[in-house]
């Protein structure tokens, strides 16, 4: 964010300025200039691939599920975690966004540096207070090994014998505050890794325990890959619907007109308050019903916001069809400076249905692949749900210079520059029978998918909290 300031500020990295209503007729960046900025936003890339998973992760790793009042909490915290990140978005989507337009992109970039500043500066005075998880080596590192070792044992045949198994001592985990986990029936050829035969060698035998865990990593890539079309949908906020805000009337009252970037801000402001209810009212409702913590599983939660997104998408069609039958009837179809008579407030249902799915399919996803996840493996776990996003932002890519570039041969281009001459109407069709057929496909892995046994429930929490005490007692 520092780079990214200064490539804004610093004359000479700063790229020249433009005053002509043409853009081909500026000056356009030197190689240099295109360098710092675009290093400065890989950077941020990188940094974001540091902080995203693993913030939320010791966050949720600051409740002891050993105590049953903090357990209870813990069923709360992505919510109001989400609710923080989006309170931030919001700022970004309006007052970030104006001071951006209105004053100038130094203070726009320089606004957020400083509190990227204080940030760090908050993170690290609570840094000694925080309850951290000692490190337990790459997860990658494991699972690769659990999948070599059962490659190389392919051959050799199975028991169902938990003796020929290799498992540590039950001591062994309580010294470390871990616990073994037993063997399941799924995915049966990864067994062969903890199969006592050949050598001893890490890379050729790892313990139950270590097999159960690449399992369930393995049994969340489903879950996953059902998360990236969803994903898309969001990728769909910052580009064609801002797009469309951009053809439409944008004053409120005098000279003052809302930045069409800032329309994500609704998307934001219905989130905060859909997650607000979500928590107070939705789940407290339906605990009578289900008799479960989280009113609903995560699962199902996912799925009432994959079918929103079916809806947001048939309704983003129909408000498109209403601006281009009212750009028809002014004749302003091949006009793209000139805004159509009508309110940018007419795209408001599908940014504020976008909120409202996103407090069901993003909170659950991110507490989904947490929660899932074994111990020794939750930063990776949820990892998912940001590479999900990053998925979901090129699949949006590719779809839309394929869909163009397709349509464009076979008569009327649905996405060009000119939107009032494209048929969004269409592609926004295509994104609900997308959505449709991800859902169906969704039902079919809730089908199947076995969620993970929570340790406390598998254990007498006061027995090993007793047996790890004299363990230490005793060292």
């Amino acid at each position: 964010m520092l780079v990214l300031t200064l490539s804004v500020s610093i004359p000479g990295i700063k790229p020249p300025e433009c005053s002509t209503a043409n853009a081909e007729d500026c000056k356009k960046a030197s190689v240099l200039q295109l360098a710092v900025f675009f290093g400065a936003l890989y950077t941020l890339a990188i940094g974001t691939g540091g902080t995203k998973p693993n913030i939320s992760t010791i966050g949720a790793d600051q409740f002891d599920v050993f105590d049953p009042k903090e357990k209870t909490q813990k069923l709360s915290f992505f919510n109001w975690w989400m609710f923080s990140i989006f309170f931030g978005t919001l700022f970004a989507n309006t007052v970030l966004v104006y001071v951006q337009d209105n004053v100038g992109w130094a203070l726009g970039y320089g606004l957020p540096t400083i509190g990227l500043a204080i940030s760090i500066s908050i993170f690290l005075m609570g840094t000694p207070f925080y309850r951290h998880k000692l490190p337990t080596g790459s997860p990658f590192t494991k699972m690769a090994r659990v999948i070599v070792a059962s490659l190389r044992k392919a051959k050799e045949p199975m028991t169902h014998d938990v003796a020929h198994f290799h498992e540590l001592p039950s001591l062994e985990y309580e010294r470390k505050g871990a616990f073994p986990i037993q063997p399941t029936p799924s995915l049966r050829f990864l067994d062969r890794a903890s199969l006592k035969s050949g050598t001893t060698h890490k890379w050729n035998l790892c313990t139950i325990t270590e097999v159960e865990e690449t399992k369930q990593m393995l049994r969340m890539l489903p879950v996953l890959f059902i998360t990236f079309v969803p994903s898309m949908m969001i990728a769909q906020i910052k580009t064609l619907f801002v797009k469309q805000g951009t053809t439409l009337d944008r004053k409120i009252t005098g000279n003052f007109s809302i930045p069409p970037a800032s329309l994500g801000g609704f998307v934001t402001l219905s989130m905060l308050i859909s997650i607000v209810i979500y928590d107070r009212v939705f789940v407290k409702l339906t605990r009578k019903f289900t008799g479960n913590p989280r009113g609903v599983t995560l699962l199902q939660r996912m799925g009432i916001g994959l079918v929103f997104h079916v809806v947001i998408m048939i309704v983003a069609s129909g408000t498109e069809r209403y601006r281009l039958n009212v750009a028809a009837e002014h004749g302003l179809i091949h006009q793209t400076k000139v805004e159509l008579p009508l309110t940018i407030f007419a795209l408001l249902p599908q940014f504020v249905l976008m909120g409202m799915a996103d407090s069901f399919l993003e909170v659950a996803k991110l507490e989904f692949f947490y929660d899932q996840a074994p111990e020794s493996m939750k930063s990776l776990g949820t990892s998912y749900s940001t590479t999900s996003l990053a998925v979901g932002n090129f699949m949006s890519s590719f779809l839309l210079s394929t869909v163009s570039e397709i349509t464009k041969k076979r008569g009327r281009g649905w996405i060009l520059n000119n939107l009032n001459e494209s048929r969004l109407d269409y592609y926004y069709l295509f994104f609900a029978a997308l959505n449709l057929v991800n859902f169906v496909l969704f039902l079919v892995v809730v089908r199947f998918y076995v969620y993970r046994a929570e340790v406390t429930d598998l254990v007498d929490v006061k027995e090993v909290q007793m047996k790890v005490k004299d363990v230490k007692e005793n060292e």
